[in-house]
């Protein structure tokens, strides 16, 4: 049988009213994550409400709506899924498969469902874990109840990470890659609702602060330089608020020391950001060391932006070469094409970059030197100076693709799948 959310000897009592939290009970607190109920009844809606409102849920982005699974359902149909979603189920167990089902068709891979429902049977909850449900919960539920269990699900010893590190960078100087990272980081956070961490690593020329139109007082270089003083609350007085959702981990941009670092000197802070924030790009700049190697064969996602030239395209093609021999497990590394179409300037098609990377472009970003000049000096992202341009849709769609929202469209397999057969 099963007892907030665990199998106990069928010879025990069995009581389902809440229960308190012993005195010696720990709690870790969630990262910031975001999470969405659909609950039926009013009592569960009152309780995921005041865990929202929880010290250990603080940093997590708590959204409830009525209506159950089926709501569930057509909420997602066309917009992406939250890290958590928390199901009230009033149905029996064989309703409950079936909508469960219907939601696995329109969620994201990486969503971790929670399911409350009224029928203390064991059958039922080998049936749900079976199809990956990460919790289910006996209502009616308490508060702690749901604090509890959302905790649980990224503190628990066999819990994966929640981040997402994705590695952005440039296969020569100059081609725009800390662009096209800002502004992927914006439309990840805006646009998806994802909380995001843009990590500048370029630390005496870096540049996000200028776009982002921001001037904090600490950043990166203080956690490279302070690695025994990592953990998750020094690393939150380091970020510097953009947006709801979107925080920066500034570089210096100062000359007044050097930056040589040992490959392993960013691994505490990523290990950090990775274990509380759902998304972490790092711009990685021009260099090649232990470090920007490291950081780049560890990471969940990979970015070579290029540009239409001889140069771009030999060290595209060495980069991914590389890549894929040190990660054969994994996906080959994305690349997309940056400042195409310069007025009376020669060009190399995409086509034969697609032939010698064996890959298509992700997207191809044409030229356009007011937009983009535009934003970079009144610290805008494309978005914000020209909302429904071309362009900021790129940002967004490769932004999609990236946070496994959406499919490339270039003949790869989907980065897509259903939840619950692939968390199972």
């Amino acid at each position: 049988m099963i007892k907030n959310g665990s199998l106990i000897p069928p010879s025990e009592d069995i009581s389902l009213a809440p229960q308190a939290l012993p005195a010696e009970e720990h709690i870790a607190p969630a990262p910031r994550v975001s999470v969405q109920a659909f609950c039926e009844t009013v009592e569960t809606a009152a309780a995921v409400q005041s865990a929202g409102e929880d010290r250990r849920l603080a940093k997590a982005h708590v959204k409830i709506q009525m209506g159950g699974a089926t709501a569930a359902v057509e909420a997602y149909r066309n917009s992406p899924t939250p890290n958590v979603i928390i199901i009230e189920a009033e149905s029996r167990g064989d309703a409950i498969l079936t909508r469960l089902d219907q939601l696995a068709e329109v969620c994201d891979a990486g969503t971790r469902v929670i399911v409350v429902g009224r029928i203390n049977d064991v059958m039922l909850y080998r049936e749900l874990t079976r199809r990956g449900v990460s919790d289910y919960l006996i209502a009616p539920v308490s508060t702690i109840d749901v604090v509890r269990a959302v905790c649980g699900l990224f503190h628990a010893p066999e819990a994966k990470p929640v981040g997402r590190i994705i590695a952005v960078v440039g296969a020569k100087g100059g081609v725009g890659a800390s662009t096209v990272a800002h502004n992927i980081s914006w439309a990840i956070a805006r646009d998806l609702s994802l909380d995001t961490v843009v990590t500048d690593l370029d630390l005496a020329f870096g540049t996000a602060g200028l776009d982002y139109n921001q001037d904090p007082p600490q950043g990166i270089a203080d956690a490279v330089f302070s690695p025994d003083r990592i953990d998750t609350a020094f690393v939150d007085r380091l970020l510097s608020k953009c947006t709801d959702h979107l925080s920066l981990l500034a570089a210096p941009a100062t000359l007044d020391r050097v930056y040589d670092f040992g490959a392993e000197a960013f691994d505490g802070i990523l290990d950090s950001m990775r274990a509380s924030i759902p998304c972490v790009i790092l711009d990685i700049p021009h260099v090649w060391s232990g470090w920007t190697k490291r950081l780049l064969v560890s990471a969940d996602e990979i970015l070579i932006v290029a540009g239409p030239d001889l140069a771009n395209l030999r060290n595209a093609k060495n980069m991914v070469d590389l890549l894929r021999l040190a990660r054969p497990n994994d996906h080959r590394p994305h690349y997309c094409l940056n400042q195409v179409g310069v007025p009376k300037r020669p060009e190399i098609a995409p086509a034969d970059f697609a032939k010698a990377l064996e890959d298509q472009p992700l997207t191809i970003i044409p030229f356009e030197p007011q937009l983009f000049g535009t934003a970079a000096n009144n610290g805008q992202m494309i978005a914000e100076v020209s909302a429904g341009h071309k362009t900021a849709e790129l940002f967004r769609q490769m932004a999609q693709v990236l946070t496994g929202r959406a499919e490339a469209k270039r003949g790869r397999p989907s980065l897509l799948g259903k939840l619950l057969k692939r968390t199972g």
